[in-house]
């Protein structure tokens, strides 16, 4: 298909800056397969699902991603960005920064406590060990493991999306909005954004009402952000991100499905994680490794019955698979209400809560 097909023109003004408060005070617009839409708020969760319904989350962990250091050669000192992408290894990252273009193969960059040059607590130093396309880079640490962890953590700042980060700093407060409150798995460089309107109240409320939650992890990448920049979807590349289903919930999902109970991913990356792992008859499988499911109209789901979701980028890969879900038209309809009711969009913005088109 045609990308120009997932363009939509967007107010600035709608681009949420900073969460609800509190987080299941954000609105959510409820959207059957067919018929009128509803409007309601991440509170009314539990009202919305059926006894028996499995919720599946994704409890991915955002790290600190975001490192500024500087690379010193030749008598020259360049001010470094880089985004941390996906780990390679215990003591490597991939990473994309800014400027790509200043950077060679071999080069150091020190990252943390540039201020304090005679004491090397608080400094986390890394060698260019690789160069490839649009500012990706391959970073070699000097620490490793645990050790690295803590450094990054030290060093890093929240990976706030370019949509946000351009138009204010991160803050202190970014380490917790930007977090889900059941994150457990480190690793992501991005939130799963649809799953910070739950609360602790909120997720009681469910397991009160009857409704079954699981988790999975994908550790979300940054590779999520950038734009797609051919003409045709087929031509897309989509980054690789690391997802993992245990065999507990495999088991359960899959019997959920065989007894005709609706499963519901909180999130895209949760339903990117369920549709990769599923056979054609639907069953789950136990899986840990990289995926790049691409999914756009025409994909037959196998597993996933509802989604809850944020509002997405024009022409992105995300606003491409709600469209696949519910229908490209009804997706138009749906975002163009969202417009004229003054939703607001994105990363910190509100939510909405799709049937599958029938």
């Amino acid at each position: 298909m045609k990308v120009e097909a997932f363009h939509f023109d967007l107010p600035e003004d709608l681009i949420a800056l900073r969460p609800a408060r509190p987080r299941d005070g954000a609105r959510l617009l409820v959207v059957p397969p067919r018929g009128s839409f509803e409007d309601r708020t991440a509170r009314d969760a539990p009202s919305l699902f059926r006894r028996g319904d499995v919720l599946v989350f994704n409890d991915t962990r955002v790290i600190p991603a975001r490192l500024k250091g500087e690379r010193a050669r030749d008598g020259s000192v360049v001010e470094i960005e880089a985004t941390l992408l996906r780990r390679l290894s215990p003591s490597r990252w991939t990473a994309l920064a800014k400027p790509g273009k200043r950077l060679k193969e071999g080069d150091r960059v020190r990252f943390g406590a540039l201020e304090e040059r005679a004491c090397l607590l608080g400094a986390l130093d890394a060698t260019v060990a690789a160069k490839g396309e649009d500012g990706e880079i391959t970073l070699a640490f000097d620490l490793a493991g645990p050790d690295l962890d803590a450094a990054i953590a030290a060093a890093g700042e929240m990976p706030l999306p370019p949509y946000i980060a351009g138009k204010r700093a991160e803050d202190e407060q970014d380490r917790a909005d930007y977090q889900t409150v059941y994150a457990r798995q480190d690793g992501a460089v991005a939130a799963p954004t649809a799953g910070l309107h739950f609360t602790d109240g909120l997720l009681a409320a469910l397991d009160e009402a009857g409704v079954e939650r699981v988790t999975v992890t994908l550790h979300v990448s940054a590779g999520t952000f950038l734009p797609v920049k051919v003409e045709d979807t087929g031509a897309h590349v989509m980054h690789a991100e690391w997802r993992e289903i245990s065999p507990e919930v495999a088991e359960a999902i899959t019997r959920a499905k065989a007894e005709g109970r609706r499963v519901i991913a909180i999130g895209t990356t949760a339903l990117r994680t369920l549709e990769s792992c599923a056979d054609e008859a639907g069953r789950v499988r136990s899986e840990s490794g990289d995926t790049d499911i691409f999914i756009t109209p025409g994909y037959r789901f196998r597993v996933v019955d509802g989604l809850w979701t944020n509002f997405h980028l024009p022409r992105s890969t995300l606003f491409m698979l709600v469209s696949a879900f519910a229908g490209l038209e009804r997706m138009r309809a749906v975002y163009a209400h969202a417009i004229e009711q003054g939703y607001r969009f994105y990363s910190y913005g509100d939510a909405s809560l799709l049937w599958r088109a029938e």
